[in-house]
């Protein structure tokens, strides 16, 4: 959790590397992260799916941030504790997130959250055998450390091709997307092909 920046910087970096996800796989099966900010009236949601099992999900409204993940492999997952014991100190501002069935509530190594008052993460305290990252927490949410060069590694190895540092650095940045980005990104990608998607996510052009 330490790890974790602050809710606003975690919606922006949700967006860009949802934004970058989607100029460089325009097949939406195949990409990891999504981000749709207009996922409810005053609410906003990222998330992370890696088609093994694994997934994480971040819900963000007025009063800051919600997050809960699954790692299937980690030592948490194979106690196999009742769901409920993630979400027993949840402050009632996210509530409903522990019954959203898109967040599939039912699988989960581990919760967070923090309120925008608050100076940092909190969880439930929920007593763990020590064993390095047994919640896998640190494995999925290792994106989200907001370094550039975590995306840039991880993209070139996933996706298999040389990804423009340049152009992650300026989604990762939020500058404006320009038929320029886009086409050192992915050639046959266009500001007009990805309008949808620019929509969903919220991202500037």
């Amino acid at each position: 959790m330490r790890q974790l920046p602050d809710v606003f910087s975690l919606k922006r970096l949700l967006q860009s590397v949802a934004m970058l996800d989607a100029v460089i796989c325009p097949e939406w099966a195949l990409r990891y992260y999504s981000f749709n900010a207009k996922w409810a009236t005053g609410e906003m949601m990222g998330s992370m799916r890696n088609g093994q099992g694994d997934e994480f999900f971040a819900l963000f409204n007025s009063h800051g941030a919600f997050i809960k993940g699954f790692d299937h492999e980690s030592m948490v997952a194979s106690l196999k504790l009742p769901s409920t014991q993630f979400y027993r100190d949840l402050p009632p501002q996210f509530a409903a997130c522990c019954s959203e069935p898109a967040f599939s509530p039912e699988f989960v190594t581990f919760c967070m959250w923090r309120l925008s008052e608050e100076p940092a993460w909190s969880s439930a305290a929920i007593a763990l055998p020590a064993s390095g990252d047994g919640d896998g927490s640190a494995f999925l949410l290792a994106m989200l450390d907001c370094s550039p060069e975590t995306y840039l590694r991880w993209a070139t190895e996933y996706y298999e091709s040389e990804v423009s540092p340049q152009a992650v650095i300026a989604v990762y940045e939020h500058r404006v997307l320009t038929e320029e980005i886009v086409a050192s990104l992915n050639p046959e990608c266009s500001l007009t092909s990805l309008r949808e998607d620019i929509a969903k996510i919220g991202y500037p052009t």
